[in-house]
């Protein structure tokens, strides 16, 4: 099934997506809640509700303002250096562990919201990544039963400022600004790709121009390798969310220039099978100063 969490008078609610049009779930059944996290905690929802579904009325998906998928998640877990050909762009050695940071709640936002650039640095970078989103929790969970505990797959946009990423060894400075990361605006479950969400185009553009364009196929470390290494460390919990990383093609790494994010530009990641996460790009101060005049 294909989801699509967004707002709705008087909060938000959970979408079942057909091509074009949707269905809202939460008027179906109030039980689905507000977010995913209704139908991840009773994976039986979705059967009991699925023979209204046909009926039920269905608007048009582009009248829907995206929300998060998951509200609050509890841990944001993310990977950088997944994709060989983006570590040798990055002047990295070829890492035999995964390279993990996490992420803030504050430096997360829907798709389609602005994503913003700081008033303290010019270099916003953009990363199309595959994100996961966690259904059942666990801990020390084997490859074997990886993908048991995957509820689906959705779009996240890793943005960066790269200098702040590198004041530091460690990379969380850069990789927690305030809304610099956009994820969905849909999640697919299982079904609706590969299995691990492996062979699927990914790609970043602005416009017509085309910043990154690979498969999630080239991960290093696949879904099943990512859970079961994470949960060696940490108990994952149901609504988690774990971001896959990024193929080659960054703005840091264009030659003879970086290519950084402008505001009035819209950054757009697609993955084959999920869909589109667009962001229009907003620069800090503007914000500051339509928040003063009003």
């Amino acid at each position: 099934m294909k989801f699509l969490v967004g707002e709705v008078p008087g909060g938000t609610a959970v979408f079942a997506v057909n091509g074009d049009t949707a269905v809202n779930l939460t008027a179906l059944n109030p039980a689905v809640g507000s977010d995913l996290m209704g139908v991840i905690s009773a994976p039986d929802l979705l059967t009991r509700i699925a023979g209204d579904i046909a009926d039920a009325p269905a608007v048009q998906v582009s009248s829907i303002t995206p929300a998060l998928p998951v509200a609050t998640p509890g841990t944001i877990i993310c990977l950088g250096l997944n994709y060989v050909e983006h570590i040798k762009e990055g002047g990295y050695d070829i890492p035999d562990y995964p390279a993990l940071f996490m992420r803030g709640r504050n430096s997360i936002m829907a798709a389609g919201q602005p994503m913003v650039r700081p008033t303290c640095s010019e270099q916003l970078d953009y990363e199309a990544e595959l994100m996961l989103i966690v259904g059942k929790g666990g801990r020390h969970i084997s490859e074997a039963d990886a993908l048991d505990h995957v509820f689906g797959y959705t779009v996240f946009n890793d943005g960066s400022v790269r200098n702040y990423q590198r004041k530091t060894h460690q990379w969380t400075p850069g990789k927690n600004f305030d809304a610099t990361g956009a994820i969905g605006p849909f999640t697919v479950t299982q079904d609706e790709v590969p299995e691990g969400a492996s062979g699927l185009k990914i790609e970043s553009r602005v416009g017509d121009e085309i910043l990154q364009s690979s498969n999630t196929s080239n991960m290093i470390w696949g879904v099943r390798q990512v859970i079961a290494t994470i949960s060696e460390y940490t108990t994952l919990e149901p609504g988690d969310l774990i971001a896959l990383g990024t193929p080659p093609g960054v703005g840091h790494a264009k030659k003879p220039n970086p290519r950084w994010l402008r505001p009035g530009e819209t950054i757009e990641i697609e993955i084959e099978g999920i869909g589109i996460c667009a962001s229009p790009v907003i620069d800090e101060k503007d914000m500051s100063t339509k928040v003063a005049a009003a």
